[in-house]
C-alpha cells in the first residue's frame, strides 16, 4: 500500500509538473506565433501614431519571451527598441495618412543620449507640418525633456512636471566590505579612473568630483538648450524653475511658467486629438501603437543596386566569456563573436561600408583589443564609421578609436581612457567565521590570485606592471586611430569621462549626431547613393530568450535586479569578479544620474 501511494503521488507530481511545462511552452509558442505572424499594418486616413512610453529602452528590442508573456497577462512593462522608435517616427513622417504623433509619457528607463535621439527625430517629424502632442499625469524629468519638443504639452490638473536639475549619486561599498572583512586590492592607471572608487573609498575623490561636475553640467546644458528652444523660455528662467522645484506647486504654476500649455484629464485627450486631426468628436480616432508602426511599410522605393551598408550593433559589457557579464539577462559584447562577425562582413563584397553602433561602458581590456584589431582589418577593406549611443567609454572607446569617423550624441558618455585591475582579499572574512587555509605549491606564484590572502609586494608589482602595459597599449591605439600623438591623448586620458559635446572639442569625436548622420557619412565615404541596410548580429529569438530567462542565472538575475535596483550592477560585478579578465577598461558601474 505504501508503494502504491508513493508511486501514485510521484505520478501525479510528474503530471502536474509536465502540465506546467507544457502550459509555459504553449504560451510561449502562442506568443511566438503572434510575434512572427503580425500582418502588415494598413494605415487608414486621419491616423495618429501613439508613442506610449512606459517601461525601459534598449538599442534593439529582442523577442523577450517573458516580457511578451507579461504583456499578454497585462502585468508587465514594455521594453522598447530605440531602433523601432526612430524608424516608426520616420515612417509616420513619410505617411500622408498619419496626421500627427501623440506622446503618452509615463516612465521610461533611458539615458540622456537615447532621449536626445528620440527628441531630435520628433523635431524632424515636425518639419513635415504635422503635429506632436504630449500628455502625462506626471512628467519625469527625462520624459519632460523629450516631450517639450511637442507643439502642445498637456498636463493632468493634479499632475506635476519634475524639473529640478541633474544629480549624480554614486554608491560606496567600502564600509560594508570592511564590516564583512573583505579588502579590494586595486591596481589602476588614470587619475580619473573612478570605477574602483565605490569599493575602496567612502566618497568621491577630488578628481572624480571634477569630472562628474563637468559631464553632468554638459548634459544639463543640453537639456536646458533643448527645452529653451522648444518652449521659448530663457535658460535662466529654466534654471530658476528648477531651483523652485515646481513639481511641489499646483499644476497651474507649470502652465503659468510656460512648461505646459493646457491642463487636462486623460479622458479629454481623445477629443483634443480629434480636433487636431480635424474630425468630429463622434468619429473614431485611429491610434497606431508602436507595435503596429513597426509593421507599417516605408513609402520609399525599393533599392535595386545590390549595395549594402551594414549596421553592427555592439551593445553591452565587453567580455571574453558570456558568463563573465555582470548581468545574464542583458546584452553583452562577446569578443570572439564580434571578431567572427566582422570578419564575415569584411569578406562580403555586397557590403560596401559599415556603421559600428557602440553602446557600451567597456569591460575586458583583452576582448576590447581583439575587437579593435578586427575593426582595423575591416577598415583596411571598407569604410567604418562609429555611431555612439548612450555610452562608448573605456573599452567602448577602445573598440571605436580606429574608425574612419566617430559620430556621437552631445550627451553620449565617452572617453574614460584608462585601465584597472581589482582582486578581493577575503582573509578578514575567513578570520571572522573561523576558517583557516593552508597551501602546497610547486612554484613561487602557483597560488597567485588566492582570495584568502593579500597580494605580497612582488605580486603587487607584477599586477601594476601588467596594468601599466595595458594602459600604454590603450593610449597607443587611441593615438594611432585619432592621428595624433601619445602625449596629446595622455592630456585627455587618465580615465577621464567626457560627454560627446566635450569629446568633439578634444578631438576624441568628429561629428555630433545620431545614427542617421553616421549613415550619411558612411554612404558618402563608400561612394554609394543607393543602398539597403543590413543589421548585425541577428536578433535573439523567443526560444533563446526564454531559455536564458528560465535558466538559474537568468531568473536569479531578473529577480535581483527588480529587488536591488541601482545596487544591482556593482553587486553583480562583484559576484562575477572571479570570471572576469584581470585587466578591465570599464566605466563606473552606475553613473547614477537623476
Amino acid at each position: 500500500m505504501k508503494d502504491f501511494l508513493k508511486y501514485t503521488l510521484a505520478t501525479l507530481t510528474g503530471i502536474v509538473l509536465a502540465g506546467i511545462v507544457l502550459f509555459i511552452i504553449s504560451l510561449v509558442s502562442l506568443a511566438g506565433i503572434m510575434a512572427t505572424s503580425e500582418p502588415e499594418t494598413v494605415v487608414k486616413d486621419h491616423s495618429v501614431m501613439k508613442l506610449e512610453l512606459n517601461g525601459s529602452l534598449s538599442e534593439r528590442n529582442q523577442d523577450d519571451a517573458m516580457s511578451l508573456l507579461s504583456s499578454l497577462w497585462g502585468d508587465g512593462q514594455a521594453t522598447y527598441g530605440l531602433d523601432d522608435i526612430l524608424s516608426s517616427i520616420k515612417k509616420a513622417k513619410e505617411n500622408d495618412k498619419i496626421k500627427g504623433i501623440y506622446i503618452e509619457a509615463n516612465t521610461l528607463g533611458a539615458s540622456p543620449a537615447s532621449l536626445q535621439a528620440i527628441r531630435n527625430e520628433l523635431a524632424s517629424f515636425k518639419e513635415s507640418g504635422k503635429f506632436v502632442v504630449a500628455y502625462s499625469d506626471t512628467y519625469t524629468q527625462g520624459l519632460y525633456y523629450l516631450s517639450s519638443v511637442a507643439d502642445k504639452v498637456l498636463l493632468n490638473p493634479k499632475g506635476s512636471i519634475e524639473w529640478r536639475g541633474l544629480a549624480a549619486t554614486p554608491i560606496f561599498y567600502k564600509g560594508l566590505l570592511d564590516k564583512l572583512g573583505v579588502e579590494m586590492q586595486v591596481f589602476k592607471v588614470g587619475t580619473y579612473k573612478s570605477a574602483v572608487e565605490p569599493f575602496i573609498s567612502t566618497e568621491m575623490s577630488a578628481a572624480n568630483r571634477e569630472q562628474v561636475t563637468a559631464y553632468t553640467g554638459s548634459i544639463w546644458n543640453q537639456m536646458l538648450q533643448g527645452v529653451s528652444a522648444s518652449r521659448h523660455l530663457s535658460v535662466d528662467s529654466l534654471n530658476a524653475y528648477a531651483d523652485r522645484l515646481l513639481m511641489c506647486y499646483p499644476a497651474e504654476e507649470s502652465v503659468k511658467c510656460g512648461l505646459a500649455d493646457t491642463l487636462m484629464y486623460k479622458s479629454g485627450v481623445t477629443d483634443y486629438l480629434k480636433k487636431q486631426v480635424g474630425i468630429d468628436t463622434d468619429d473614431r480616432l485611429r491610434l497606431l501603437s508602436l507595435d503596429q508602426m513597426v509593421n507599417v511599410k516605408r513609402n520609399t522605393p525599393k533599392d535595386k543596386s545590390g549595395n549594402l551598408i551594414a549596421i553592427y550593433y555592439a551593445s553591452g559589457e565587453i567580455v571574453n566569456d558570456p558568463s563573465a557579464a555582470s548581468s545574464t539577462t542583458e546584452d553583452a559584447i562577446v569578443g570572439s563573436d564580434v571578431v567572427k562577425d566582422l570578419k564575415k562582413i569584411e569578406k562580403d563584397d555586397d557590403v560596401k561600408a559599415v556603421v559600428l553602433r557602440v553602446n557600451s561602458p567597456g569591460g575586458s581590456a583583452f576582448a576590447s583589443e581583439q575587437i579593435w584589431h578586427a575593426v582595423k582589418e575591416l577598415k583596411a577593406k571598407k569604410p567604418v564609421i562609429v555611431s555612439m549611443g548612450d555610452y562608448a567609454a573605456s573599452g567602448g572607446y577602445y573598440i571605436s578609436c580606429e574608425a574612419d569617423t566617430i559620430v556621437a550624441e552631445p550627451t553620449t558618455i565617452t572617453g574614460s581612457i584608462g585601465i584597472f585591475g581589482m582582486m578581493p582579499n577575503a582573509k578578514g572574512l575567513a578570520d571572522k567565521v573561523g576558517l583557516t587555509f593552508d597551501v602546497v605549491k610547486t612554484n613561487r606564484y602557483s597560488d597567485f590570485g588566492n582570495l584568502t590572502r593579500p597580494f605580497n609586494n612582488d605580486e603587487k608589482s607584477l599586477m601594476q606592471m601588467m596594468i601599466n602595459e595595458g594602459y600604454q597599449t590603450f593610449v597607443g591605439r587611441c593615438a594611432d586611430g585619432r592621428h595624433t600623438t601619445r602625449e596629446a591623448i595622455e592630456k585627455i586620458a587618465q580615465g577621464r569621462v567626457w560627454t560627446g559635446e566635450q569629446a568633439q572639442k578634444l578631438g576624441l569625436v568628429d561629428v555630433l549626431g545620431g545614427i542617421d548622420e553616421a549613415l550619411a557619412i558612411t554612404s558618402a565615404k563608400a561612394g554609394v547613393e543607393s543602398y539597403s541596410i543590413a543589421t548585425y548580429p541577428d536578433k535573439k529569438g523567443l526560444w533563446d530568450t526564454l531559455f536564458n530567462n528560465m535558466s538559474a542565472g537568468g531568473a536569479q538575475a531578473k529577480w535581483l535586479k527588480s529587488q536591488l535596483g541601482e545596487f544591482y550592477q556593482p553587486i553583480s560585478f562583484l559576484n562575477n569578479l572571479q570570471k572576469k579578465d584581470k585587466i578591465q577598461a570599464h566605466l563606473p558601474y552606475e553613473l547614477n544620474l537623476r
